[in-house]
């Protein structure tokens, strides 16, 4: 099984503000559905919590949510103490490819910790004020894919999808 962690990121490290998105691409938000479709999402409560109710649990995923309030409750999700046992119960489940969708401190605590195999790393290239940001991926990162989109009618930016997984020590 090989964790996965999906995120978009501006150029200055931005991944948010006011527990939301700050910017608007409805084809990273494709990529998003497609890439993570019929698998394990794990996120913390506050970014579940940000996603609009009529979207929420994801569909065609299972939806897992990290918190440490021990009666918290989501219809239709999964609700664990730690990112571990979010992945534990993925790996039980048979999914090949579990994906960490956010928020922060959930990004920050999966890739301190080493329990992410590969990114997928969306650069949208602008920068943001917001209250989230991205750590950068160390030296361990190889990028194995790169792929350039064009601001257009519908994207108001340039932003490139890349692809890094973790080399072996």
């Amino acid at each position: 099984m090989k964790v996965s962690l999906i995120i978009a990121v501006s150029e200055n490290q931005v991944i948010g503000k006011n527990n939301d998105l700050v910017w608007h691409l409805p084809e990273d938000m494709k990529f998003f559905k497609k890439t993570t479709e019929a698998h394990f999402v794990i996120m913390g409560r506050k970014n579940f919590e940000s996603i609009p109710h009529k979207y929420r649990p994801l569909p065609n995923r299972t939806n897992v949510i990290v918190t440490r309030q021990s009666s918290y409750e989501a219809e239709g999700c999964v609700v664990v103490r730690s990112i571990i046992e979010a992945i534990e119960k993925a790996k039980e489940a048979g999914d090949t490819e579990p994906f960490i969708i956010g928020g922060g401190e959930i990004y920050r605590h999966a890739l301190e910790n080493d329990l992410i195999d590969r990114v997928y790393l969306t650069r949208v290239h602008e920068n943001f004020d917001g209250d989230t940001f991205f750590p950068k991926l160390g030296t361990e990162w190889k990028l194995i894919s790169s792929k350039k989109k064009h601001a257009d009618d519908k994207h108001f930016c340039d932003f490139t999808y890349e692809i890094y997984e973790k080399e072996a020590l």
